[in-house]
């Protein structure tokens, strides 16, 4: 979680299923140019007072911050074209974790939906250090889904090949019971759910770039 991610070194993948880092992918993939993670929603209205043309997306307790473009669900941008725009991404999690990684080498973005491009990255990069860091719900305890992904990127890299469908099946049975909620059907719809466990469906990673102590943004990286 958060402390975690201050202690993290190598190369670093901090990883958020539900939803921050699936979300994002969805969003580079519909064309956004880089992606802004804060940790509060008030630094993003501060970019957007500033660059008015710049997506606000994410989420306070699940739910789309009031004045936000969007919230944080995939399905809800699944079709929306972001060509070339700049999104500034809070989260009540994976942004937190982007955001505190300060000691990392190379810090990229953790989802089963590049989870491939992940492994390829850091096999090609052959570090000597990797740290897979979970950030839990809402940066406050551990949830299934983080740390599944964790163990699968961790397996994968060794060569050997997890039950996919395995984890699948008990995600749903945990952690995504919440999806499935009436309740939150507006906010957390259970679409999400396959969205977010659509393994290796993108075939890049998300790589954070410090172009300055004070901006950090994601950008799409390609991985053969």
């Amino acid at each position: 979680m958060v402390e975690g991610a201050r202690k993290a070194r190598g190369i670093t993948v901090i990883i958020d299923v539900f939803r921050a880092f699936s979300t994002a992918c969805y969003v580079m993939n519909n064309g956004a140019e880089k992606i802004i993670p804060v940790s509060e929603a008030i630094h993003a209205f501060r970019i957007k007072e500033k660059n008015p043309e710049y997506i606000l997306l994410g989420e306070e307790f699940e739910k789309k911050i009031p004045g936000f473009d969007f919230g944080n669900s995939p399905s809800h941008i699944l079709n929306a074209d972001f060509t070339g725009r700049t999104v500034v991404h809070r989260t009540s999690s994976g942004t937190l974790g982007i955001v505190n990684a300060v000691m990392a080498d190379e810090l990229l973005t953790g989802s089963f939906v590049n989870a491939g491009a992940i492994v390829s990255y850091i096999r090609e990069k052959n570090p000597d250090t990797v740290s897979l860091v979970c950030m839990g719900y809402a940066a406050l305890r551990p949830i299934e889904e983080d740390t599944f992904c964790a163990e699968y990127i961790r397996e994968v890299l060794k060569g050997r090949q997890p039950d996919y469908t395995e984890i699948v099946r008990v995600i749903k049975e945990t952690s995504a019971q919440r999806f499935f909620d009436p309740a939150n059907a507006d906010f957390s719809p259970p679409e999400d759910v396959d969205l977010c466990l659509d393994l290796n469906r993108f075939d890049f990673i998300l790589r954070a770039n410090r172009s300055s102590p004070e901006c950090i943004y994601l950008e799409r990286i390609e991985v053969e």
